[in-house]
């Protein structure tokens, strides 16, 4: 697998809203394919050069003032102006943000139409090593770091919250909150222990690539002993934050149709014959009994503005209280 690792020296970068600190920062991580891989054999995995952005307000008079970070995953097509639109929305409200970069980190543009190139293991690996490295970094506040992303970036920041996982990769760090975009939640996980900080899910009514009714389901089982809840924007479709008009994805994979266990030890099980999709090509096969071509994306001006106050919200509420 092609491994990129990029160095970039310390800059500060002035803008509208005053100056701030950006960094490239480069960390270790490995490459799972599957949740089980980190559960159950984690010290094995092929290791991997990962790297990211960081941003940080820049205080002239506070120069060892730390901050809440927010760290921010993309969806299956990258990094899109709608997440930086976030990104920079954060950065206004005083947080420093981290642009995660799984996909260039392993010389990939988009696992549309296969998600297998770089999976949902690997970037929840990849976020808590993430999490990890900047935890040392003088201007975080390690306590109060949290996670959000979109599609493929969504359940990697809603399942980096599921306790079989994070107990294996990291007991001593946790993120502080976990705000998930259209995740996908068509796994039936049979441990229902996740973190107890604030979770959340925005999804639109209209979904089909990864629909809202099992998100529901999953929120409905996880609200008596959790911090969850969920959002659910009408005529709204994946990708409602954007500002592109709907339009049809031929490439891309819906789970309408689908809905996969998910044993304790990390194994997502085929429908009908149970088998494990532990490498491509099972997964390949396992998709075959549920999963369509074909998908509806594009933005709603009505769920985008609600989502972004939404989401402002949420980070303040988790990250900036006493």
């Amino acid at each position: 697998m092609k491994k990129l690792f990029f160095i970039l020296p310390f800059i500060i970068v002035t803008n509208i809203f005053g100056q701030i600190n950006q960094e490239l920062i480069n960390f270790k991580s490995a490459n799972p394919f599957s949740l089980s891989d980190i559960i159950n054999d984690l010290d094995n995995q092929e290791k991997q050069n990962v790297f990211g952005k960081l941003t940080i307000p820049f205080d002239s008079l506070n120069p060892k003032k730390k901050y809440p970070l927010i760290i921010g995953i993309a969806g299956s097509m990258g990094w899109r102006k709608h997440h930086l639109d976030y990104i920079k929305m954060y950065q206004e409200e005083g947080f420093a943000t981290f642009e995660l970069n799984s996909f260039k980190s392993r010389g990939i543009d988009s696992t549309v139409g296969s998600q297998n190139q770089v999976t949902t293991a690997a970037i929840i690996l990849d976020s808590y090593r993430a999490l990890e490295k900047l935890a040392k970094h003088s201007n975080i506040d390690k306590d109060k770091v949290a996670i959000t992303g979109w599609s493929l970036g969504g359940g990697v920041a809603l399942f980096s919250a599921w306790m079989p996982l994070k107990n294996i990769i990291s007991k001593e760090l946790s993120f502080a909150a976990h705000l998930a975009f259209y995740p996908p939640c068509f796994f039936n996980p049979e441990n229902l222990s996740f973190s107890k900080v604030p979770m959340h899910i925005l999804i639109g009514e209209d979904d089909n690539w990864t629909p809202a009714t099992p998100c529901e389901n999953l929120v409905d089982i996880l609200s008596e002993n959790n911090n969850i809840g969920i959002t659910v924007y009408p005529n709204s479709h994946h990708g409602f934050d954007s500002e592109e008009p709907v339009h049809r994805n031929e490439n891309g994979f819906s789970f309408k149709n689908c809905l996969f266990d998910l044993t304790e030890k990390g194994d997502v099980l085929m429908n009908y014959l149970g088998l494990p999709m532990s490498n491509p090509t099972l997964q390949k096969i396992g998709f075959l009994f549920c999963v369509d071509r074909g998908v509806s994306i594009g933005g709603n001006s009505e769920a985008r503005k609600k989502s972004l106050t939404f989401a402002k919200s949420f980070m303040k509420r988790s990250l900036m209280k006493d």
